[in-house]
């Protein structure tokens, strides 16, 4: 699933694919923000790490789950 995390104050916004669900995603930035913790972190699935701070987060949009087709469909 495809992840795109808006931050304030940044012209680009941070782009990654993970393996984790959109409830999964959905429920661990809801929790951040409710209790008020500085940062949320994700894993992308090459293995990569990304800490963003709570204050500082404009959107987060959530891509579909569904695998993208390859080749041509007749």
């Amino acid at each position: 699933m495809e992840i795109r995390i808006g931050i304030i104050n940044t012209g680009r916004e941070l782009s990654f694919e993970t393996a984790a669900s959109a409830d999964d995603v959905r429920s661990q930035v809801t929790a951040a923000l409710e209790q008020g913790t500085a940062h949320v972190s994700f894993a992308d699935v090459k293995g990569n790490s990304y800490v963003v701070p709570t204050a500082n987060l404009a959107y987060i949009e959530l891509g579909t789950e569904e695998s993208r087709r390859v080749g041509f469909v007749a």
